[in-house]
């Protein structure tokens, strides 16, 4: 069996498309080469800055023959139907077999399809793929039809087995396969032969080519933390970046150089971002101090004088670049520092629209400072302070620093209030306003930055659902879940109590004030809740809780505290996993199915009259005093959102409810008797139902 080897060769590819295309040219390959009967026993996509290369293993080297039988028309049928099917089928009226059926004779055709041989099916295959494929970006030129993402050089696919190496021919507007690639464009430019991938690798290696993306990159990172260490210094580590990096080279070399020493004053967010953004440099810092002082860059080729040359071009742009950044920093420390500090940058935001239909960023923060000063007592703040942070945690959008920069804002607002002399808390809140941004981000703790936080996102929430600015499907420009999402988390990691629509009202309200409306036109957000409730699912389902559970505590009363909420589902949760939970929601279920069907059958509620005197079996006594006890736990634990001992109370019923329907009929002869074991039945339903809404609960 065959093994395969394709190489496209061609101008550098951008880094961020690399990984990707390798990943297309393999699927597209061998799902077309499986969809044409050449089954494989493995494939392998690589890629380097100027080559995108799959090996294919244990390739069939011909397809099967594929015998089918297909069914016809009758015999007798027109003569045009009966052509049709011959040119279908590819064959001639002689070869057409007639068979009896229960709906009479019909003619039957057995179609052979002979196997081809690989090289011809890899051919079309590789040729279809080469002509479409799905770049984000890609260029034709010269004056072919070609498009590809940079102009394609060679293609090289050969066939290799125990016997040797053979060429698959194709031609592709002048670019003819062969079995040669070439080594790295400036130290082994020459064309190289392979007659097979471990050949073809080994070849490349010595020519200076590291093929894999994963082996370059821990190069990269090896060396930079080996040079870093050697200096009493460590990398300040970026996967993004280094995934990066390890696409602009074939070949990496990490050299490094020193910082001037009129930048290392500058923050070390700062610096990094800088020299990360524009020059694709790691940041080296001190660990004892956490400040950035040298930077390693990668370079594609080794030289006579180990990188110097390198290095000092690069030292020369990147004293130009933080020569910028020096002088903004300067300049957005002077504004911060003088009489009217951060104030200056919130008037600015007064010319810059938030939304058409919200306002500017201006009126936003009035309505962020207004909702924070309500939320502050319900997370422990001081209303003055959070009022205070929310009226600068946004000033950094006008900064030089943060128009340059935008990733940086609200860290560049923490140095800005630092430097203006506000509130430690009041720095901080700048800073942690905007988190948490993602499932893994770190959610503020500190009561200032929690109120602001919650405020902003809520604000966001509330202000576009009340212009019908809603997520729908997979599109959601605003980040609304997102946001959401943050809510959730800000709420239940700090253990906050609070009624999310009496916060949407209020919400509203501030918002209907701000922009002079009458009120009505920013008071619809009824389903607001049910987006937090469908978030909430999600945030769930991935700690372990199932939806129907969570469904089951959504319906009870108390559903917009999620704290609340949540501690009501995890119990739940918990107690329907031991063995007592699963028979009460079995004896529930069968309680609530048998009363369900009398109620709709006698057009009657169930739903009191249970009376002691008329039960007749000591289970049914046993029952009534059970539920008598179970309602007496319950009820005081719910109360006391003792969600545990609520559970054992429930827990307390199953023997007694399992021993009830193991002796007694429900439905009796006597009328009296039906309609005391029917009641008793709502009794069940109405203990259980104030823990949760059962009936929603699965199985």
């Amino acid at each position: 069996m065959p093994d395969l080897l394709i190489e496209l060769f061609s101008e550098e590819i951008p880094a961020r498309m690399q990984a990707r295309a390798a990943e297309d040219l393999k699927k597209r390959v061998t799902d077309g080469l499986v969809e044409a009967g050449l089954t494989y026993a493995g494939a392998a996509a690589l890629s380097t800055p100027r080559r995108l290369t799959l090996a294919v293993d244990g390739l069939l080297a011909e397809s099967p023959t594929i015998r089918e039988e297909r069914k016809g028309p009758k015999v007798g049928a027109p003569d045009k139907a009966i052509e049709g099917f011959l040119r279908g089928a590819g064959l001639s009226r002689e070869q057409l077999e007639e068979r009896e059926t229960p709906k009479g004779a019909v003619y039957f055709a057995m179609i052979e399809k002979p196997g081809r041989p690989a090289a011809e099916i890899i051919a079309e295959v590789l040729e279809d793929c080469i002509r479409n494929f799905p770049w984000p970006k890609s260029m034709r030129w010269g004056a072919g039809a070609l498009r590809w993402v940079r102009p394609l050089h060679s293609i090289l696919c050969i066939l290799s087995d125990e016997a040797g190496a053979s060429v698959v021919d194709l031609d592709i507007d002048g670019i003819k396969s062969g079995n040669t690639t070439r080594g790295h464009r400036f130290m082994a430019p020459d064309e190289i032969t392979v007659i097979g991938f471990d050949d073809y690798a080994a070849k490349l290696k010595r020519a200076h080519v590291v093929l894999d993306a994963r082996e370059r990159a821990e190069a990269i990172w090896q060396e930079a933390a080996n040079q870093a260490f050697a200096n009493g210094l460590e990398v300040v580590e970026d996967k993004g970046l280094l995934a990066e990096v390890a696409g602009l080279v074939e070949w990496p070399v990490v050299l490094m150089g020193a910082i001037d020493e009129e930048f290392l004053a500058l923050p070390p967010e700062v610096l990094q971002t800088s020299m990360k953004e524009h020059q694709k440099f790691f940041s080296v810092k001190n660990p004892k101090t956490g400040r950035i002082e040298k930077f390693i860059t990668v370079a594609n080729r080794e030289t006579a004088d180990n990188g110097a040359t390198i290095l000092a071009g690069n030292q020369k742009v990147l004293s130009a670049r933080l020569a910028d950044a020096k002088f903004f920093w300067e300049n957005d420390l002077r504004t911060a520092k003088s009489e009217a500090g951060m104030s200056v940058w919130v008037e600015n935001l007064g010319n810059v629209t938030f939304h058409n239909k919200l306002g500017t960023q201006a009126a936003r923060i009035d309505r962020i400072a207004a909702l924070a000063r309500e939320i502050a007592p319900v997370v422990g703040a001081d209303e003055d302070l959070a009022e205070q942070a929310a009226r600068v945690a946004k000033a950094d959008l006008s900064s030089e620093m943060v128009y340059e920069f935008p990733e940086l804002q609200g860290l560049m607002g923490r140095y800005y209030a630092e430097a203006a002399g506000l509130p430690s808390a009041v720095a901080n809140a700048c800073q942690q306003h905007y988190s948490p941004l993602g499932p893994g981000d770190d959610v503020p703790s500190e009561p200032v930055s929690v109120a602001v936080a919650l405020a902003d996102k809520l604000d966001t929430l509330t202000g576009f659902w009340a212009i019908d600015e809603k997520p729908t499907g997979s599109k959601d420009p605003f980040a609304l879940r997102r946001a959401a999402l943050g809510v959730i988390r800000l709420v239940l990691e700090n253990d906050v109590r609070m009624s999310l629509n009496l916060v949407f009202g209020k919400a509203a309200e501030i918002t209907g004030k701000r922009e002079g409306a009458s009120g009505e036109a920013f008071a619809d957000v009824n389903d607001l809740l049910s987006f937090f409730h469908d978030r909430l699912k999600v945030f769930l389902r991935d700690q372990g809780i199932r939806h129907d559970v969570i469904d089951a505590c959504i319906a009870m009363d108390g559903n917009d505290d999620l704290t609340l909420l949540v501690k009501r589902a995890r119990a739940l949760e918990n107690f329907l996993k031991t063995e007592d939970g699963e028979n009460l929601l079995q004896g529930f279920k069968r309680a609530n199915n048998i009363l369900s069907q009398a109620e709709e059958k006698d057009g009657v509620e169930y739903s009191y009259g249970a009376d002691r005197k008329f039960a007749e079996d000591d289970s049914e006594k046993a029952l009534f005093d059970a539920l008598e006890a179970g309602g007496a736990a319950i009820s005081p634990a719910i109360a006391a959102e003792d969600f545990a001992a609520a559970m054992r109370g429930m827990a307390a019923l199953r023997a007694p409810i399992d021993a009830f329907f193991e002796a007694v009929q429900v439905n009796a002869d006597s009328e009296v008797v039906r309609r005391n074991r029917l009641n008793l039945l709502s009794q069940i339903r109405a203990v259980c139902g104030q823990v949760a809404d059962l009936t929603k609960v699965e199985g």
